[in-house]
C-alpha cells in the first residue's frame, strides 16, 4: 500500500524522518519496500499569478497572458490554450530551461507571432493529476505537502490568505514522500491510512485522530428514496445505504487529486474520488450507484440466478453463477458485490443523485468471486481479509459528507442500516508468565499491559464468567484459584481480527517490544529419542534394484477405465475409486495395480526404439474395502528385451521368468527374509501367461505367507497395450508384507571372538541329483560348526562321464568358544566326505579327474 506521509500526518503526529519511520514499521512487521517521492519530476517550475488574460490576436483558441512570478522583475508573457484560466489565479509556470516529466524541455518560443516566455502547466503535464483539459489552479490551496494544506473533514482547502507564495518552487508545494508498505494477509486493518496511523501511534505512544464526521442532512429521508433487502445475512452481515442528490459531477479539489495520485489511485470525478478517498482513509470499500439507474430505488443483495449476465465497469459482459453475490434491483444485477459495479449504474457527467452502498460481505465469498472472474480489485482485496462491522456506517456517513463538500450534494436525512449493532470487542485471556515463557525472556506484566495499550488493547483481571461469555473459540486453560489470579483478559478491538488466542497476545507483545530485543539462545528442551527412518526400507530396495540394472520409474496414480478393464475389473466395480471431475478420461480412476503404468512405460520406450527395458516402481494402489478407502504399497518389476548382452562366453539372452525370480530372491536375501517358495496359481485371464505365473511364498512364524506374484504377461495383454514385444517378465510384491517380514528378520547377535575357517570341496554326483540334496548332506555331516555353505562352481565335461556333474562348495566354519585344531577340522571334512559317499554315492574330485 502506498502511504503519502502528508496524508498520514492528518491522523497521527510523528517527527521521524522517512527512513527512520520505514525502519520502525519494518521492525513492527510491515515491511517498507521503497521510499518514493511523488511530484518533483521536473525542474524550474514555480508558482505564478495571472495578471492579464486576453485573446490572441491571430488565433481565436489561444490566449495571451501576463504572469507574475515574484515581486521583482517584469511579468512574463505566455501564450496558453486553456480555457479555465482567469485573472488572479495562481498557477504552475514552467520557466525557460525547465524540464517536464518525459524529458520535455521548455524555452522561449514564438506562437502565432507572439513570444511565449515559458508555459502554464496542467496537472497531467506535471503528472500530478489526470486533468489534461485545463491548467492546474493553485489558488484554492493545493498543498498536500509542505504547506500542510489538505482535505479536512469537509474537504475544503486553504483560504485566500494561505495562497502559495509567488516564485515558490512547485516541488516544495506539492511534492510528497510516499512509503510503499507490504501489508501481510492477516492484517487487513492496515490497508488504510488510519490503520497505519495506529501503528505509527504505537511507535511514539500517541493517539490517533479520526476525521470529524458530520453529515449535513436536510430535506426528506433516505427511506423516501431507497429500500434495501438482504436475502442471505450470512453473506452480507450488514448493509448501509445513503441517498445524496443535488450533485454536480466535476473534478475533485486539486489537493484531493494530488493525494489520490500519490497513493496510487487515479482521480476520476468528485463522486468517484469521494468513495476511493474513504476506502484509502478508513479501509472501507464504498460504491456509489446512479440513483436513476436503480429501479424504484430498491436494492436487493442476493445470489445470482441461472443465466444472468452483467456488464461490469470495465465494459466486459460476464456470465454469472449461483455462487456469485450480487447487488441487484428488480430488473436484475447492478453490481458484483464487493468486487465491481455494473456499467448500467455507473456515475457519469449527468448524474445528479447517487445511492451510497457501504456493506460488510463474507470474505470467503468475495475472494472466490474475485478469483472466478479474475477481478482482484482494491475493494475485493480489502473485503476478502474481513471488515470491521462499524465501518459500514462510518464509511457511508464519511462519503456523504465529502459529496456535500466536493460536489454540492444534499444528503438525505438518516440511513438504511440492516444491522445497526456494532461488533463487540473480543476478549482473549492470557497468562503473563506463559507469554514470558513463550518468548524466552521474563517480561514484566506492567510492561505487557503498556505495550498492548499502545495498540488500543485494554487489559483487566480475569473474571469467573469470561470463558463462558467471550472465549468459546479458545482452547481451555486449566486454572486453580492461585493460577486464576495471574490471568489477564485482553479486550481486543474489532479491527484486530488477527488476535484470537493466547499465543496471538504473546506475538503482539513481542512485536511491539521489538523482535530484535529478544536474546538469541539455543533451545534447551530435551532432544527426542531415536526414530527409525520410515523410508529406509524403500531406499534399500531402490539401491539393490538399481545395482541389479533396473531403472526406477514413477507413473501416474490415475489411470483409465480401459486400463482397469484389461486387468479384469468391471467398469461398475464398487471397489474402484473414481474421480468426480477428472481432468482427462485417461486419468479418471485411482489405480488398483502398478502394471498398467509399467506397461505404458514399456510401450513408450518401444516407440522411441528402445526395445530393452528393465524397470521397477515403488508406489501405492487404491481401492474401496468394505466401503472405506484403502491404500497399500506395492513393488512392481517389468523386464523385456535383452537382459544379458552377448559376450565371448555366451550369446545374448532375453529376459524371462527366471530373471524376475532371481531379482526377487536377491531382494529377499538382502532383507534377510530367507528362502522363497513358488506355487503355481490360476492365471488372470488375458493378463498372466498360462503356465508361466506363480505365487511367491515366504515363511513367517512357521506359516507360509503370500509375498506376491511372478511370471510373464499374456501376449494378448501386451498387444492391447500397444506393446510390440510378445514376452515380458514381471513381478508384483506386496510392500506391506515385505516390510513386515524384513522387520521380523532383523536379529542382532554377538560378534564372534575367533576368526572363521574356510575349506573347499568338489564332489562328483549324478547329473539328475539336485544340488539342494547334496547341500543338505553336507550341512548335516558338518555339524554345528558350519556357519555358511556356498556353491561356487558347477562343471560337466571331460574327464567326467556324461551322466556326472561336479559341484564345488565353500564351507565356512565359525568357532563359537575356543579355537578349533586343524586335526579336528580335518576330521570334520573327512566325515563330510564319508557321508556324501555313503548316502549319495558321491566322490570327492581329485587329481585323477583333472582335465
Amino acid at each position: 500500500m502506498r502511504v503519502p506521509l502528508s496524508w498520514l500526518r492528518e491522523y497521527v503526529d510523528f517527527d521521524l524522518e522517512p527512513a527512520d519511520l520505514a525502519d520502525h514499521l519494518t521492525r513492527l512487521g510491515m515491511e517498507v519496500q521503497s521510499i518514493d517521492r511523488f511530484g518533483g519530476d521536473w525542474r524550474s517550475v514555480v508558482v505564478g499569478e495571472l495578471l492579464e488574460v486576453s485573446p490572441h490576436p491571430s488565433a481565436g483558441r489561444l490566449s495571451l497572458t501576463k504572469v507574475r512570478i515574484g515581486d521583482d522583475g517584469p511579468p512574463l508573457s505566455i501564450v496558453c490554450g486553456a480555457t479555465n484560466i482567469a485573472v488572479g489565479q495562481r498557477v504552475p509556470v514552467a520557466l525557460p530551461g525547465a524540464v517536464l516529466p518525459g524529458g520535455r524541455q521548455i524555452g522561449v518560443s514564438t506562437i502565432q507571432g507572439e513570444e511565449s516566455q515559458g508555459m502554464l502547466c496542467s496537472g497531467d503535464e506535471l503528472r500530478l493529476t489526470t486533468d489534461a483539459e485545463g491548467i492546474l489552479i493553485l489558488s484554492d490551496g493545493a498543498g498536500a505537502g509542505a504547506d500542510g494544506a489538505g482535505a479536512g473533514a469537509d474537504g475544503a482547502g486553504t483560504g485566500s490568505d494561505d495562497r502559495p507564495a509567488l516564485g515558490r518552487p512547485l516541488e516544495d508545494l506539492v511534492a510528497d514522500v510516499v512509503l510503499d508498505v507490504d501489508v501481510k494477509p492477516n492484517r487487513g486493518d492496515l490497508l488504510s491510512l488510519i490503520g497505519l496511523a495506529r501503528e505509527v501511534a504505537a511507535i511514539g505512544g500517541v493517539r490517533v485522530r479520526w476525521p470529524e464526521i458530520r453529515v449535513p442532512e436536510t430535506g426528506d429521508a433516505t427511506t423516501d428514496h431507497v429500500l434495501a433487502e438482504v436475502e442471505d445475512e450470512r453473506l452480507c452481515s450488514r448493509f448501509v445505504a445513503r441517498y445524496v442528490d443535488g450533485l454536480t459531477v466535476a473534478g475533485s479539489p486539486v489537493n484531493v487529486q494530488l493525494r489520490l495520485s500519490a497513493a496510487g489511485m487515479r482521480p476520476v470525478s468528485n463522486v468517484v474520488d469521494a468513495s476511493n478517498y474513504v476506502m484509502l482513509e478508513m479501509g472501507k470499500p464504498i460504491h456509489t450507484f446512479d440513483a436513476t439507474a436503480v429501479e424504484g430505488g430498491r436494492i436487493i443483495v442476493r445470489s445470482a440466478r441461472a443465466d444472468e449476465v452483467i456488464e461490469t465497469l470495465d465494459h466486459v459482459r460476464r456470465e454469472l453463477t449461483p455462487q456469485t453475490l450480487l447487488i441487484a434491483d428488480p430488473r436484475g444485477p447492478i453490481g458484483i458485490a464487493g468486487v465491481m459495479g455494473g456499467a448500467g449504474s455507473e456515475v457519469g457527467p449527468g448524474t445528479t443523485a447517487v445511492v451510497i452502498e457501504s456493506a460488510v460481505f463474507d470474505p470467503v465469498s468475495i475472494r472466490r468471486t474475485a478469483q472466478r472472474f479474475g477481478l482482484r480489485s482494491e475493494a475485493s482485496l480489502r473485503f476478502e481479509k474481513g471488515q470491521e462491522s462499524r465501518l459500514a456506517r462510518l464509511g457511508a456517513d464519511r462519503t456523504a459528507q465529502l459529496l456535500a463538500a466536493w460536489a454540492g450534494g444534499r444528503p438525505a436525512v438518516g440511513a438504511i442500516d440492516t444491522n445497526p449493532n456494532d461488533e463487540p470487542p473480543r476478549r482473549v485471556a492470557f497468562r503473563p508468565s506463559r507469554v514470558s515463557r513463550l518468548l524466552g525472556e521474563e517480561i514484566d506484566t506492567a510492561e505487557m499491559r503498556d505495550l498492548l495499550a499502545r495498540v488500543e488493547i485494554e487489559t483487566r483481571p480475569f473474571g469467573g464468567d469470561d470463558w463462558l461469555r467471550t472465549m468459546e473459540d479458545q482452547p481451555p486453560i486449566a486454572l486453580d484459584d492461585h493460577a486464576a489470579a495471574e490471568v489477564l483478559v485482553s479486550v481486543v478491538p474489532a479491527h484486530r481480527r488477527d488476535i484470537a488466542i493466547e499465543a496471538d497476545v504473546a506475538e503482539e507483545v513481542c512485536r511491539l517490544r521489538g523482535y530484535e530485543r529478544l536474546p538469541p539462545r539455543l533451545p534447551d528442551t530435551e532432544m527426542p529419542g531415536y526414530r527409525p527412518d520410515p523410508r529406509r526400507l524403500a531406499d534399500m530396495v531402490r539401491d539393490l534394484l538399481g545395482g541389479r540394472g533396473l531403472s526406477e520409474v514413477v507413473t501416474n496414480g490415475l489411470i483409465s477405465v480401459r486400463d482397469h478393464a484389461r486387468l479384469g475389473y468391471l467398469p461398475d466395480d464398487p471397489a474402484t475409486i473414481r474421480i468426480a471431475n477428472p481432468v482427462a478420461s485417461d486419468h479418471s480412476e485411482l489405480r488398483r495395480s502398478l502394471l498398467p503404468g509399467l506397461v505404458r512405460v514399456l510401450a513408450t520406450n518401444e516407440r522411441q526404439r528402445r526395445m530393452d527395458v528393465a524397470i521397477f516402481e515403488l508406489g501405492p494402489i487404491h481401492a474401496f474395502v468394505e466401503g472405506e478407502p484403502w491404500q497399500a504399497n506395492r513393488l512392481g518389476l517389468l523386464m523385456c528385451g535383452t537382459w544379458v548382452g552377448p559376450s565371448w562366453a555366451q550369446p545374448a539372452r532375453q529376459a524371462d521368468v527366471g530373471d524376475a525370480k532371481g531379482i526377487v530372491e536377491a531382494l529377499a536375501g538382502r532383507l534377510g527374509i530367507g528362502d522363497l517358495h513358488y506355487l503355481a496359481v490360476e492365471p488372470e485371464p488375458l493378463l498372466d501367461h498360462p503356465g508361466r505365473t506363480a505365487a511367491v511364498l515366504a515363511t513367517h512364524g512357521g506359516e507360509p505367507v503370500m509375498l506376491g506374484r511372478v511370471g510373464e504377461l499374456d501376449p494378448r495383454y501386451l498387444a492391447a497395450c500397444d506393446v510390440r514385444s510378445e514376452r515380458a517378465a514381471f513381478a508384483v510384491i506386496d510392500g506391506e508384507v515385505l516390510a513386515r517380514l524384513a522387520a521380523a528378520a532383523v536379529q542382532v547377535g554377538q560378534l564372534p571372538g575367533l576368526p572363521a575357517l574356510e575349506r573347499d570341496i568338489a564332489v562328483v554326483v549324478p547329473r539328475d541329483l539336485s544340488q539342494a540334496e547334496v547341500a543338505a548332506v553336507i550341512r548335516q555331516a558338518a555339524g554345528p560348526l558350519l556357519d555358511r555353505l556356498d556353491l561356487f562352481d558347477r562343471y560337466h565335461g571331460p574327464p567326467l562321464d556324461a551322466s556326472e556333474v561336479s559341484l564345488a562348495y565353500r564351507l565356512r566354519f565359525q568357532p563359537a568358544g575356543q579355537a578349533v585344531a586343524d586335526a579336528e577340522l580335518e576330521e570334520t571334512m573327512a566325515g563330510v566326505t564319508r557321508s556324501l559317499a555313503d548316502r549319495l554315492g558321491a566322490r570327492v574330485r581329485g587329481a585323477g579327474d583333472a582335465s
